[in-house]
């Protein structure tokens, strides 16, 4: 099987990379100097060149709160831009099979919890990541709507909140667990007697170390087609752990694992976002799909990899 792997360099594309490896596959993919993705007609003439058989879209602009809130415009029309163009070169290229994947944040704000995949486009959005989260949601539809009109085995998987090597640990535009790897790092380093954490602490996350979900990929290209999904009432697909943490534990667990011993504060002026988000993974676990690293596994891991690659 040849697959192109889109957005191979990020978090959760070097991780399908290495997962992918272990299979009998060709990968295909590009950087970002050889194929733009926001350009329809180069992602056309790569398909038409490289006749992929499946592509995995992990390609996406991503960021934590600070930078949803700063740059919009960004995340809504660079994602609606990548994933339009892949979706429909790969039906125009008659690609067998396509998976993209998204992110939990596509739920509503005040979805019951653990999240199910029913509650998608039940009530609104998170203001916060709410472009994100649009254009999202239009990728899912889009998968959808390919099958419902060609028969296109394409469709989607919703992680959680994904951490672990090659990571963006921007101190502002970084997801909460990278950004709090980094800062805690840098302020035992540098003897800083406090770390400021932004929010009130109490906000529940659920994190999931990146590793498994490529395996979730591999476990879905293999094992799972758009019916599985689509005729059993469905979207899409949440993959994840399960379990939940508060912002405040997970600061306390980082700084145990850094080695940080200072105090910890927590800026009550800043958003927490969404005060509670899990997801209900019990669909793909009935396909046979199961999640194999703790949270202390996946934080010693990645706080390895970060003292030997940042």
């Amino acid at each position: 099987m040849k697959i192109f792997l889109a957005g191979h360099n990020g978090l959760v594309g070097s991780a399908i990379m290495r997962r992918l490896a272990k299979e009998d596959v060709e990968i295909i993919y590009a950087n970002k100097h050889s194929l733009n993705l926001l350009d329809q007609r180069a992602v056309g003439y790569f398909f038409e060149a490289n006749k992929p058989d499946a592509v995995i879209d992990a390609a996406a602009k991503v960021g934590g709160i600070h930078a949803n809130n700063v740059y919009p415009a960004s995340f809504i029309y660079q994602n609606l831009q990548i994933q339009n163009n892949i979706i429909n070169s790969a039906y125009e290229n008659n690609v067998k099979k396509l998976i993209f994947l998204g992110s939990i944040c596509i739920y509503p704000k005040f979805a019951e919890q653990p999240i199910k995949e029913e509650y998608l486009l039940t009530s609104p959005l998170e203001p916060t990541n709410e472009p994100y989260s649009v254009a999202k949601i239009a990728g899912i539809k889009m998968c959808q709507s390919y099958y419902r009109e060609y028969g296109s085995d394409f469709f989607s998987l919703m992680p959680t909140n994904q951490y672990g090597p090659n990571d963006n640990f921007h101190p502002e535009n970084s997801h909460v667990l990278p950004a709090l790897l980094r800062r805690f790092h840098e302020a035992k380093r540098d003897n800083v007697s406090s770390v400021e954490v932004w929010g009130t602490g109490k906000a529940k996350r659920e994190f999931q170390y990146v590793d498994d979900l490529a395996d979730a990929c591999v476990f879905a290209l293999e094992n799972v087609t758009s019916d599985d999904i689509y005729k059993n009432g469905l979207t899409h697909l949440n993959v994840g752990t399960g379990e939940e943490i508060s912002i405040e534990k997970l600061a306390r667990k980082i700084a145990s694992v850094v080695g940080y011993e200072g105090d910890i504060t927590f800026q009550t002026g800043k958003p927490d976002g969404v005060l509670r988000r899990v997801g209900d993974n019990s669909k793909i676990h009935k396909l046979g799909w199961s999640h194999k690293y703790s949270l202390d596994e996946g934080l010693d891991l990645t706080y390895n990899w970060y003292k030997q690659n940042v």
